[in-house]
């Protein structure tokens, strides 16, 4: 096995700041989680446990980080991070914001709107609520009830309901304002960046005489070299789904390189696309919530599918390059990337390859990647505004749901209407994320007009032979891919298109808390 300069930095313990303190953390497996180790090792218990996978919220914590030397807060669950992801970092529990003699204006917001029941949630609710309250006092505004929902959508309830909840939101920025004191947490996070990379290294008490190594390099040059030289370690971004594997298939992830340390991989900025047109480079570190934020500023059209992309906590976590390379037929990244006609960009040690992204997928789960590379970026052309561009997303919840179905379609017309390209891509119709070829052969040369539409759709049974599960049957996927098609045409057609507040069934919350 080769090696790599980072493969000989000694272990260390894991550093970071915590109820007012630099903690040092060793000796535990890479893999216990955050949640665990808040509970059985810091005894900090307020923080709960309910899914254990990432859903309800109850384990909610905030995790700060210097950014252009500002600290910035966001929520996350507890439950799906390892403890290793925190080094560097800060790590603020319910614990942190007030106390029964003095609660904080979150808490006492909870108290007087009876937002709490049996409380089980609470701090879950409380600490997404602070993480709102934070941003909204630092831009100096305040939510909307329907941006508080938003906020919301990873934090479930089954006592009150949720208008309490909301008043409580809203009433929060009636009281005198009281933030995080950040001065002495950015303080610590700058000591802390004085630390070298980290390797952690400790016994996994599941396999007796195992010591498993948990490497997080903070350059991409460093990652490339230790990929190359570890190319069977486990590569680790968000976890929220390998944290699944771990809490709930008891998988055996062995030695992990994390990506969450690489600056360079987070970034997202424009950079031309290779024919000359305005591009827009999005790192495959990227959290989810900034790429979505950069993607639908691009296309506004994808601002629904955003807000329904998982919760808050989940994409404050996880990242755009990780749900691209865990390839899942019914994610929602893929079918709006390879809409917009994305490429993906790989990296084997000093070299990058590109492919259009439909080309990466070769079958369930299976992928292009060769041994030692990894996903670099997602770079697409950013999409003309007069374009026809719209995303679905079909789910049993409407919030924090898995797709049963994912559709996004993308037309380029000529001046006379007439269909010069057509990207109808689909999630959860076949084994891979997938554009329907003939459905979209159908559409070429053609004037964009009711007939072509209804062409198009019964193509699409040449297209997809969808399976049935839990989510959806094959006959109910097939009939709603041809639906959407349709609203498609209602939506996008030249005379008179609807509104898509029209061609909702969904509605929002409204003002006075009760359903619009």
């Amino acid at each position: 096995m080769s090696t790599s300069p980072q493969t000989h930095i000694p272990p260390r313990a894991i550093r970071f700041f915590q109820r007012g303190q630099i903690q040092a953390v060793q000796d535990l497996a890479p893999t216990t989680t955050v949640l665990q180790w808040l509970r059985e090792h810091a005894h900090c218990t307020g923080t709960k446990e309910g899914c254990a996978e990432g859903d309800c919220g109850a384990c909610t914590v905030l995790l700060g980080e210097l950014v252009g030397g500002q600290l910035q807060l966001r929520n996350v669950n507890a439950c799906t991070q390892f403890l290793p992801t925190l080094d560097g970092q800060a790590l603020l529990t319910v614990e942190d914001l007030g106390s029964s003699a003095a609660l904080n204006p979150v808490q006492r917001a909870l108290l007087d709107c009876h937002g709490s029941q049996c409380g089980f949630c609470t701090p879950g609710f409380v600490m997404s609520l602070q993480a709102c309250y934070e941003r909204h006092c630092e831009a100096g505004t305040r939510p909307t009830r329907q941006e508080l929902a938003d906020d919301l959508a990873g934090n479930l309830c089954r006592c009150t309901g949720y208008r309490p909840i909301l008043d409580a939101g809203q009433a929060m920025f009636e009281r005198p304002q009281q933030r995080i004191a950040t001065a002495p947490i950015a303080a610590a996070l700058q000591a802390l960046q004085q630390d070298p990379p980290l390797h952690y290294a400790a016994a996994n008490p599941a396999y007796p005489g195992r010591i498993d190594h948990f490497h997080a390099p903070r350059t991409l040059e460093a990652l490339a070299e230790l990929r190359q030289a570890l190319p069977q370690a486990r590569l680790l971004a968000g976890s929220t789904d390998i944290g699944l594997w771990h809490n709930k298939q008891f998988r055996d992830l062995g030695d992990i390189i994390y990506l969450g340390a690489v600056a360079e991989l987070r970034e997202i900025r424009s950079q031309a696309w290779p024919d000359g047109r305005p591009g827009l480079w999005i790192g495959a570190g990227a959290r989810l919530e900034d790429a979505w934020a950069a993607l639908t500023e691009a296309a506004p059209e994808l601002r629904e599918l955003w807000l329904r992309f998982a919760s808050p906590p989940v994409r404050q976590a996880g990242t755009l390059g990780g749900n691209i390379a865990n390839g899942s037929p019914i994610g929602d990244g893929a079918p709006a990337l390879i809409a917009l006609g994305a490429d993906i960009v790989l990296r084997l040690g000093t070299v990058q390859r590109r492919l259009p992204l439909q080309d990466f997928y070769l079958d369930y789960m299976k992928n292009a990647l060769l041994p030692g590379e990894f996903v670099e970026a997602m770079h697409l052309p950013l999409p003309e505004a007069t374009q026809p561009l719209r995303a679905y997303k079909i789910s049993k919840r409407f919030d924090s749901d898995i797709s049963a179905l994912c559709a996004v379609f993308a037309l380029q017309l000529d001046d006379d209407h007439t269909v010069r390209q057509a990207r109808l891509v689909f999630g959860g119709m076949a084994a891979t994320v997938k554009r329907a070829a003939t459905a979209e052969a159908a559409l070429l040369g053609q004037a964009w007009s009711a007939e072509a539409a209804a062409r198009a759709a019964q193509a699409l049974s040449q297209d997809f032979k969808p399976l049935s599960d839990m989510r959806a049957s094959s006959d109910y996927r097939l009939k709603v891919a041809q639906n959407l098609l349709h609203k498609f045409w209602l939506e996008t057609r030249p005379d008179q298109p609807l509104l898509a507040a029209q061609s909702r069934v969904w509605q929002a919350i409204s003002t006075n808390g009760s359903q619009a």
